[in-house]
């Protein structure tokens, strides 16, 4: 009889072992973490801190982390954390498309997936839950404060993110929705790669070649930050009593600063926080979803307070 229980003490230990998150037997959560890299911007580094704040030994995490701008890169840095033998795969994806493979590759090998920040065009089927932004509302609700600016007309030069990221994609969408109906003039639609000085040598060009605009809509903080420095250089006035609209997003507070000063105009919110969220659903605390949006807003330099900088800014 003694025998007979010790047995079963024996199988229940092993079954509660492999009950656990990961398939480890009591041992650290295997993870494979890739993000862009952190020195993308300042959204990216507030973001990739918050994963290594969360995904810690502490926390019972064996993290891997991969960084990589390019689709190819990150596809071959995914297929070697399946290989590799992790238990889940965190994801912000470089671009919406190609995924289906790697995904469905992961499943097979019984990794589960999490898509943080960025979706991808796969079927919801290949990935475990998406904790993100949604960049389309994103752009919708940058789109409809500048349309209630109601300026007598809008010569706009849009600055894009890296072409065919979902961020990319979906702060795009609203504002082509404007070129499209003729409600907005398209002065130029060019990609800065989400840097600062790419940024400023597309606005400088528009600049020397004596093109007429008044609004300067960035995707991302840094690329706003490089086309004011363009409108600096040749004396154009910017912001609340200038010239040209100013517009970025991810909301740093270095940029939240420049609409308290009047510099800038609007700031779209992109939230950076999605680790614990994820952390909870791996380990059964937090209900999985199959898709967790990020609550966001947008800011304006008539209505900011230096509350909402020290509440919702990044960084420093």
């Amino acid at each position: 009889m003694k025998k007979l229980i010790s047995v079963l003490l024996i199988l229940l230990a092993a079954a509660f072992a492999f009950a656990r998150p990961g398939g480890q037997s009591g041992g650290a959560i295997k993870v494979g973490i890739i993000n862009n890299p952190p020195s993308e911007s300042g959204y990216r580094t507030a973001n990739d801190t918050d994963f290594k704040s969360v995904f810690t030994a502490a926390n019972g995490y064996d993290a891997s982390f991969s960084y990589s701008i390019r689709l190819e890169e990150q596809l071959a840095a995914f297929n070697q954390f399946v290989t590799g033998g992790v238990d889940y795969i965190l994801l912000s994806a470089a671009a919406t498309d190609g995924w289906d493979n790697a995904l469905r590759s992961a499943q097979n090998a019984g990794v589960k997936v999490f898509l943080f920040d960025r979706m991808v065009s796969a079927s919801a089927g290949l990935y475990e839950a998406a904790v993100v932004s949604d960049m389309a509302q994103e752009g919708v609700t940058a789109v409809n404060w500048l349309k209630d600016q109601r300026l007598s007309a809008y010569n706009v030069i849009h600055l894009q993110g890296v072409m065919g990221s979902d961020a990319q994609i979906g702060r795009t969408a609203a504002l082509d929705a404007e070129f499209n109906a003729g409600r907005m003039r398209k002065i130029i639609q060019q990609t800065g790669n989400w840097s600062a000085d790419e940024a400023r040598t597309i606005v400088q060009s528009v600049i020397n070649a004596g093109t007429s605009f008044n609004v300067i809509y960035a995707e991302n903080d840094d690329m706003a930050a490089g086309a004011v420095a363009a409108l600096d250089a040749a004396g154009i006035t910017h912001g609340v009593n200038g010239n040209v609209v100013v517009m970025g997003f991810d909301c740093n507070k270095w940029a939240l600063r420049q609409l308290l000063s009047g510099n800038w105009n609007y700031d779209g919110q992109c939230s950076p926080f999605q680790a614990s969220v994820i952390d909870g659903m791996i380990k059964g605390t937090t209900p999985v979803q199959k898709k967790v949006i990020s609550e966001e807003k947008g800011f304006d330099a008539r209505t900011i307070s230096q509350a909402d900088i020290d509440r919702y800014g990044l960084g420093e």
